[in-house]
């Protein structure tokens, strides 16, 4: 990792370090190019999986990169299946060697997306404080503090980012010109793409909507027709758009779904957390 203003360095542990379990093993986080007798001591992590700090500190922040702060262990553990053991923050901040500027990094993002997670926040548009949008299906926002301020209600929408104008509620869009939903365009608009290990998929939307969140997932073309969602960890099929345990009941990973190729998404799925 690479924060701005620190110069890069590399890690190593301390083969001192009576608190860690090395092991004179490939790095499961970077097989490709470790080797067991590079001199780089590995140590194990809680899942049974060897790392280094500086694998294990990248992975880490490609996962916040990508939005999901819980950390997952991305060894395969046989054919293509994933260990998937999720890491505690502080066994990744101890075995990952994170420095202080790191620390801040990961902790800034980690509550910035935990909170995103759980509420729906953005910034006015008039007078930039955090709204949080209560109810998902609705468009229309009222701030606070611009309401106050003005001594009228004031609400903007939460697509467009400008000040409401229309009838309310509506979950589409409001009156303002250029009020579009991108994701929905882009589901609407994506290319299609093939699964080559999975039987019968041939022309298939490349980008979906989570049927559980709405987050936007894209298929890497690798493995099977099953994904797992980085936003809520609901696995779910992405050609026919079932959870992976009712798709799997009149099919299998790598073979036709009985409901065929679900069409391209019209809507974006509300998310109802428990």
């Amino acid at each position: 990792m690479n924060i701005q203003g620190q110069e890069q360095v590399e890690k190593s542990y301390d083969p001192l370090d009576t608190t860690l379990k090395f092991v004179k093993r490939k790095d499961d986080l970077d097989p490709l190019f470790s080797d067991e007798d590079d001199g780089c001591l590995k140590a194990e992590m809680s899942c049974g999986h060897a790392v280094t700090p500086d694998s294990l500190t990248q992975w880490c922040c490609s996962q916040l990169d990508e939005g999901n702060y819980k950390f997952r262990c991305p060894a395969v553990v046989e054919g293509t299946k994933l260990c998937n053991k999720v890491w505690s923050y502080q066994e990744v901040r101890r075995l990952a060697d994170l420095t202080v500027e790191e620390i801040q990094y990961f902790e800034e993002n980690m509550a910035r997306l935990a909170a995103a997670e759980y509420t729906e926040i953005q910034q006015c548009p008039q007078c930039r404080t955090s709204v949080e949008r209560k109810n998902l299906s609705n468009l229309c926002v009222r701030c606070t503090i611009c309401t106050a301020d003005k001594k009228k209600t004031y609400q903007f929408c939460w697509q467009c980012l400008k000040e409401w104008k229309g009838p309310a509620p509506r979950s589409d869009r409001c009156n303002n010109d250029g009020c579009i939903n991108h994701d929905l365009e882009l589901l609407k608009n994506c290319k299609n793409t093939t699964l080559p290990q999975v039987q019968g998929v041939d022309a298939c939307p490349s980008i979906r909507a989570c049927p559980t969140c709405g987050q936007r997932v894209e298929h890497d073309r690798t493995g099977c027709k099953n994904v797992i969602c980085q936003r809520c960890q609901v696995e779910f099929c992405f050609v026919c758009l079932k959870l992976t345990p009712e798709c799997l009941k009149t099919s299998s990973h790598f073979k036709p779904c009985s409901a065929g190729v679900a069409p391209r998404q019209t809507s974006i799925p509300v998310w109802h957390r428990n």
